[in-house]
């Protein structure tokens, strides 16, 4: 299938060499982030052999599987074999896109069974992620899973281990970790540039039906077009549903909520800003303020997790927040706290604003001072006054930062270009199971702390759950 992205990727160098990414005074900026960013686009300006050729399959074809082909097909050299999806509909619209001898199948595992089929892209429910995962580097295939990585906690374990005994390369979806914005993050970061961070704050909101998951539903959905009985044979019997089959995100039968769905975005970036290994306590709560829908899981949630001090990080909370009738519009925000500043991302750019205390310890206005004699308060004022200068009574200043992707940047590209760059060469990914999984589980026990109402405490070092 043919790419026609060389173009597009050429105009995105000249807006690299054209545009500075970073405005600061500070001497410590650099572009770092531009040049790897630069490096992985020249990578793809040679001319890619046959060799090279990656052929891809789908599993599931839905809102995020169209997204994640449409962004895979932009890297050169990657072609699609074949598209797996339970929906009659969309396999119609996959052959309506691709051609009518496109390969389409109700069952995954004919894709895997293909030789000439080289990765699968996992877009599928999130309650099927590990099985189907397990399948595919069973038959020798590299996989590419939208997060979250598994559905619930114990099934991390037989992943991570299949996936390294396999040898294949596998990536999980959560493209953030890939952003030249995040990178620069974690830069400016690791050089101090707000002091020692002390707390994360992170917010993805939404004030839309679309962004609440509620998405349109075809006419002719029923148990046949669905393939129901397919569809539920890792899950609990359950009666033919329209809304579990194409809101899956909303219910706890198949769904993750948006503790699967947001908070894991929120915990996979602040990660690889800060290097952690994962929080050490967890708690969660929520309600239904607006989307009486059916749905099981709540439409407001928030987390509240405890990272323990480690040699990648100071101790840290992190705040999370997802809000799907907020009056913002929708925001994503995710906010490091630090003693001499603030770090704020929002898409792939980021901001940075200082507040350094003074050396001098506070003296005098909302102080005690006051409520003492004026022949005391003279006294302590001449003797504080001796002690520290103007200078060290007054609080350093720096200037603050803004840092902005260029243009047309996809973080979304970046990831794919990174998954099958590491198939070409063997590589690394940024996001392997192991990666994945210190995001996941963290946010599928935010399900299970507002379930059972209570904190779940987890060994970040070792990945797994402690007794309470």
């Amino acid at each position: 299938m043919k790419n026609n992205s060389h173009s597009s990727r050429r105009k995105f160098l000249q807006q690299l060499g054209a545009t500075s990414l970073v405005t600061a005074s500070a001497p410590f900026v650099s572009l770092g982030a531009q040049e790897k960013a630069e490096e992985r686009i020249l990578h793809y300006e040679r001319k890619i052999s046959s060799n090279d050729t990656i052929r891809i399959g789908v599993i599931g074809y839905g809102v995020q599987g169209h997204f994640d082909l449409t962004t895979a097909l932009k890297v050169p050299g990657v072609e699609l074999a074949g598209i797996c999806d339970l929906y009659s509909g969309r396999l119609e619209n996959a052959q309506e896109q691709f051609g009518k001898d496109l390969f389409v199948t109700k069952n995954y595992k004919d894709l895997l069974d293909r030789p000439d089929i080289d990765a699968v892209l996992i877009c599928s429910v999130d309650v099927w992620h590990a099985q189907m995962t397990l399948d595919a580097l069973a038959k020798g295939k590299h996989v590419y899973c939208e997060k979250p990585m598994i559905y619930q906690i114990s099934e991390g374990y037989p992943v991570m281990e299949a996936a390294k005994k396999s040898g294949k390369i596998v990536q999980v979806g959560s493209q953030r970790v890939s952003s030249i914005g995040y990178q620069k993050a974690k830069e400016l970061l690791a050089s101090g540039e707000i002091g020692e961070l002390n707390m994360v704050n992170a917010v993805y909101d939404r004030q839309s039906s679309i962004g609440a998951w509620q998405y349109t539903i075809p006419k002719d959905a029923n148990p046949e077009t669905t393939s129901w009985e397919k569809y539920i044979e890792i899950t609990e019997k359950m009666d033919f549903d329209a809304k579990k089959f194409f809101w899956w995100r909303a219910f706890k039968e198949v769904g993750t909520g948006v503790a699967g769905d947001l908070f894991i975005h929120l915990l996979s970036g602040t990660h690889v800003i800060t290097g952690s290994k994962g929080p050490e306590s967890i708690f969660s709560t929520g309600q239904f303020s607006y989307w009486n829908d059916g749905r099981n899981l709540p439409d407001v949630m928030s987390g509240v997790m405890q990272y323990p001090e480690s040699p990648e990080h100071p101790a840290y909370l992190m705040t999370l927040q997802v809000n799907f009738i907020s009056g913002t519009g929708g925001q994503e925000i995710i906010q490091l706290v630090g003693s001499e500043g603030v770090m704020t991302l929002r898409g792939n750019g980021l901001s940075v604003t200082h507040s350094i205390l003074p050396e001098a310890p506070g003296f005098g206005g909302y102080d005690s001072l006051f409520t003492f004699s004026k022949k005391m308060q003279d006294e302590m004022r001449a003797e504080y006054e001796s002690k520290w200068t103007p200078q060290q009574r007054s609080r350093p200043t720096k200037e603050d930062i803004v840092f902005r992707a260029p243009d047309g940047y996809s973080d979304h590209l970046d990831h794919f270009t990174n998954f099958f760059d590491a198939i070409r060469t063997n590589g690394k990914v940024v996001e392997d199971a192991e990666f994945g999984f210190r995001a996941a589980a963290p946010a599928l026990a935010c399900n299970q702390s507002y379930f059972d109402q209570k904190i779940i405490h987890w060994d970040p070092v070792n990945l797994k759950l402690k007794k309470s």
